[in-house]
């Protein structure tokens, strides 16, 4: 997998964290690099260690899919950008409700909420044979910048970015996974 397709994966993977960190922005009164760095730390742990549970756990039967494994991923990726598109259109203004907690329940919660897709992705890095500790740290240095930004962001502005993020990740993890399969199904 190329830099340029890992950067995608990864700009993909994070819009759930980013719009969720437009959330944690809004209720708080003043952004500071602490409290943006602990959600940026939060998103972006979380969404480095789901693909590497995803990883080991299919890394296993690696050899008994490698004939269908593009299938796989262009599946798996199909389907969570179709729900991240889903999500965008359900949830417009979404962020009511929102306090500016921080604690170790609170960020558990929403960090686990917006990195089970990564886990899939993880699925996918096996039948790709993706060199996975380059690829995680990518993710979660991505996640990372994403949500700091993403905090600021929902201060200033509101949720008015939110349902874009989620509908522009969504788009882009269809669009790789289409690649994968045009690649492996036309090239092979």
């Amino acid at each position: 997998m190329s830099f340029v397709e890992l950067f995608v994966i990864s700009l993909g993977l994070s819009a759930d964290a980013f719009a969720v960190a437009i959330c944690k922005g809004l209720p708080i009164k003043k952004v500071n690099v602490k409290n943006a760095g602990t959600v940026g730390l939060y998103f972006g742990a979380f969404q480095a260690i789901m693909p590497l549970i995803g990883y080991f756990l299919s890394i296993q039967f690696q050899d008994k899919i490698a004939a269908f494994d593009h299938w796989i991923a262009f599946v798996l990726l199909g389907f969570i950008g179709l729900q991240m598109i889903k999500e965008s259109r359900e949830s417009e203004l979404d962020c009511d409700g929102e306090d500016d907690s921080l604690d170790f329940k609170t960020m558990f919660a929403l960090s686990i909420a917006t990195s089970i897709d990564a886990l899939a992705v993880g699925i996918t890095f096996a039948c790709l044979q993706v060199n996975i500790l380059p690829a995680i740290s990518f993710i979660g240095f991505i996640t990372f910048a994403l949500s700091m930004v993403g905090v600021k962001i929902g201060n200033i502005f509101g949720s008015k970015y939110k349902s874009k993020a989620e509908l522009l990740g969504g788009l882009i993890l269809i669009g790789m996974g289409i690649k994968i399969l045009l690649e492996h199904t036309l090239l092979a």
